[in-house]
Order: structure tokens, then C-alpha cells, then sequence
């Protein structure tokens, strides 16, 4: 499998899965792609219900990845990282949520970087070259990012994260580590933090000693292995077609490996864009014009983000057929966030964080205006425990905070203080 970027739209610079992960971002300023979407057939559809998470995982990324790397290496990462469980939730007859954060860090970012991590240190085998990654994170990347890469040896980890917009616990899962992961506080915000890892890898600069590359959703060896949960979520409720998919979207890299999965065979009928009132692609959505603009703070914070990088990914898997007979956007306010936690509480028991809240209302907006959909699922991204003070107060209840996240709060933290400028980020890279 060769992979192009989204800008080479003649395919005259095709690079190999191992560049594609190494670079991170294409030369021309593109995000890469695989050059095309193969499917699974049949028989391996009809197979999906009988195997269990990792399984589903190795046969997915097999065929999504063209067969690199070899089935013997995919099936030895597919077991390390899918060793946790992806419950699918029945809160009605028809709605479900599909629990992600059951990982490490319990967020569903475990997934992706761990996946990236094992993948990028397989690639390196037969190289001298550090790798060094940066990585810009609204909440929940950098702890997953963080725990995935934490003691991979000849590679080295910066986190840029931005002041006073992460939680208290966000904060401390992605600076406790110390060794090769180095957490980097921006005086701005998300968009300004993934501006300046863009601009890191769009300079071309020859580094002799190592690669420089991400672990955002920007990079195709972390966007990939996210596309196993929705076929696996599908394949728990018998591979039947009239499903629809709500997806608390930011960047819309979880969205865009929803899209991939269906593409590649997960029979998924609709899709919810679902976000708080950073809502630049649902008012595309809507009018046909796509308007950047500086990200606002919300509860859901991890999708405070005013210019979304896969976007440009959505928009070249759909370029030859219509968007709007598979994607819907809405979009929802804090206050209706908070209500949608309340009533999810009340009326299910279910306890559930901000971003979950968000894909939930979406959920029901995508039922009520496509009632041909017979089941529908919503992402919960986040453990509650995460959000703990707004979940508490919209419920009044007390949130389980689980051991392995409590002992976090124990640890003590170590960051880097940086002003939102290029040079002095990279003089800290470089260093």
C-alpha cells in the first residue's frame, strides 16, 4: 500500500507506510491516505461476529493497510493493544453507547497512540535515527500519547498543551512522566498548539540524528487502528445494516476513521458530526462554507478546536459521491451538554462526560431526522471521573474515580513554560 497526501491530487508523490508515519505531515502541507480504500469481503464479514477485539483488529488493519506490516507483527500489536475491554451499552431499545475509555489513561486516544507507538518502534528496527515526536493536545491526547510512548527506546516525546485549558486531571496524566516524554505548556491555545507542530513538520529541515514526526490524529499510523472500534461495535450488533454513529467531534480524526471503517465494510448507515459550539463543520454542513475561526472554551474541552485538521480528510473521501446522505452535524451549547448529562443520569443511570453528553444529543438528533435508522450508537470518550467536578454537579452524585486514575493525582508533576513562538519551541525540540 503507497499512501498520497490529500493536496497530490494526480498521485505523483506516493510514499511508503513507514514515510507516511515518520513524516506525519506531507510536504506539501497534505494529510496522507491510503491510495485506496480497500474492503473486506463477505466472508470476512460474515466471520466478524464469532472473534473477539483483537481479532477484528488484526483483519481490519490487514486490508486497510494493504498487508504491512506482515500479518505475524499486526497480530503481535493488535493483541498489546486492544488488551482492554470496548463495551458496547445498552441503554434502550434502541440506543447504545460504545465505552472508549477503558484504556490506560481512560480515554479513547489509548487506542491510537499506543497502536502508533508499537507501530513507529517496529518501523525503527533497522534504524540508527531517534524518532522525536511532537504533539499538540486539547485534553486527552497527551496522556494517551504520553502513556503509549513512555519507555520506547530511541524515541523521544514533546507535548504541547495550552494554559488553563485542559482539566485538573487532564493535566496531570500528561506531565507526570518524566524519561523520554517532555511536557510542554503554551501560553494559548489548541489551535495555536497544533499551528506550531504543523509548522515543525512543514519546514523540510534535514535533521541528521533523528525524524521528526507527530502523534496527533494527523498522522495516518494513529488515525488507522481508530477505525476498529466502530466494525467492532457493529459487529455486536450482528452486522445489520440502519445503524447510525454519533461522534463527539474536535479535530475529527475519530470521525474520519468512523468514515474509513465504513468504507472498508462496517455496514454503518449514518453518521452524527456532533459538536459544542466550536462548530465550523456543522455549519458547513449546513451553508456550504467552511469558516475557520479561533476555538472558544467549553466543558468539552478536548473539542475546543476552531480549525480542524481532518476536515481536509472528510472532504477528499467524499469528494466523488454527496456528503450530506451520510454525515449530519449539530451542534450544542454547555447548557445542553449539562442537561444531557442530567438526563442521561436520570433516566438510564448512566453516568457520562461532557464529550459523550454531546454524542448522545447528537444521537438523538440523527434518529429523530432519519427515522429508517433502527439502532443508533454514541462515542463516550472519556471517563466521567475525568470531568468530575461538572459531571457531580449536573448529577448529584458522587463520580467512582478508578485506582489507576487516582494515583495520577499522587504523582508529581514537571513541565516546561513556553510562549506561543516557533523558535523557542524548536530550540526545546532541537535541544
Amino acid at each position: 500500500m503507497k499512501y498520497f497526501s490529500t493536496r497530490d491530487l494526480k498521485k505523483n508523490q506516493p510514499v511508503s507506510l513507514k514515510e507516511a508515519v515518520l513524516k506525519g505531515l506531507a510536504d506539501d502541507g497534505g494529510l496522507y491516505m491510503p491510495e485506496f480504500l480497500p474492503k473486506l469481503s463477505q466472508e470476512q464479514i460474515s466471520g466478524l461476529q464469532q472473534l473477539e477485539l483483537p481479532e477484528i483488529a488484526t483483519r481490519l488493519l490487514h486490508v486497510l493497510m494493504g498487508g504491512e506490516p506482515d500479518i505475524r507483527h499486526l497480530e503481535a500489536i493488535c493483541r498489546d493493544v486492544f488488551n482492554f475491554p470496548i463495551p458496547l451499552v445498552q441503554l434502550s431499545d434502541q440506543l447504545y453507547s460504545l465505552e472508549l475509555f477503558h484504556g490506560p489513561t481512560l480515554a479513547f486516544k489509548d487506542v491510537g497512540a499506543r497502536f502508533m507507538a508499537r507501530l513507529t518502534s517496529l518501523l525503527m528496527q533497522e534504524s540508527r535515527k531517534e524518532v522525536r515526536v511532537v504533539v499538540a493536545t486539547s485534553g486527552d491526547t497527551g496522556g494517551a500519547v504520553a502513556s503509549g510512548f513512555h519507555g520506547v527506546e530511541g524515541i523521544r516525546v514533546f507535548i504541547l498543551f495550552p494554559k488553563g485549558r485542559v482539566s485538573m486531571m487532564q493535566q496531570k496524566q500528561l506531565t507526570c512522566w518524566g524519561d523520554n516524554i517532555t511536557a510542554i505548556e503554551v501560553d494559548g491555545s489548541f489551535d495555536d498548539c497544533q499551528h506550531l507542530v504543523k509548522q515543525l513538520l512543514s519546514e523540510k529541515a534535514d535533521y541528521p540524528h533523528f525524524n521528526l514526526t507527530s502523534a496527533n490524529s494527523i498522522n495516518i499510523g494513529r488515525l488507522l487502528p481508530q477505525a476498529v472500534y466502530y466494525l467492532y461495535a457493529w459487529s455486536r450488533l450482528g452486522c445489520k445494516p440502519g445503524i447510525g454513529v454519533s461522534v463527539p467531534s474536535g479535530n475529527f480524526g475519530n470521525l474520519t476513521a468512523g468514515l474509513l471503517a465504513s468504507a472498508a465494510g462496517a455496514g454503518i448507515s449514518a453518521f452524527a458530526a456532533s459538536t459544542n459550539i466550536n462548530d465550523v463543520v456543522p455549519q458547513y454542513l449546513k451553508t456550504g462554507s467552511f469558516v475557520a475561526r479561533p476555538s472558544i472554551q467549553t466543558i468539552s474541552n478536548a473539542m475546543d478546536v476552531g480549525n480542524p485538521s481532518n476536515f481536509e480528510r472528510i472532504m477528499h473521501l467524499f469528494a466523488a459521491q454527496p456528503m450530506e446522505n451520510r454525515l449530519h452535524g449539530f451542534r450544542f451549547s454547555d447548557d445542553e451538554t449539562r442537561e444531557a448529562i442530567r438526563e442521561l443520569s436520570t433516566q438510564f443511570n448512566y453516568s457520562c462526560d461532557p464529550h459523550g453528553a454531546v454524542a448522545y444529543l447528537g444521537l438523538k438528533d440523527l434518529l429523530a431526522c432519519l427515522p429508517s435508522l433502527s439502532k443508533g450508537i454514541f462515542l463516550e470518550t472519556a471517563h466521567p471521573s475525568k470531568f468530575q467536578e461538572v459531571v457531580e454537579a449536573c448529577t448529584g452524585r458522587a463520580v467512582y474515580i478508578p485506582d489507576r486514575l487516582a494515583a495520577f493525582m499522587k504523582k508529581k508533576e514537571s513541565f516546561l513554560v513556553m510562549e506561543n513562538k516557533l523558535n523557542k519551541i524548536r530550540e526545546c525540540i532541537l535541544a
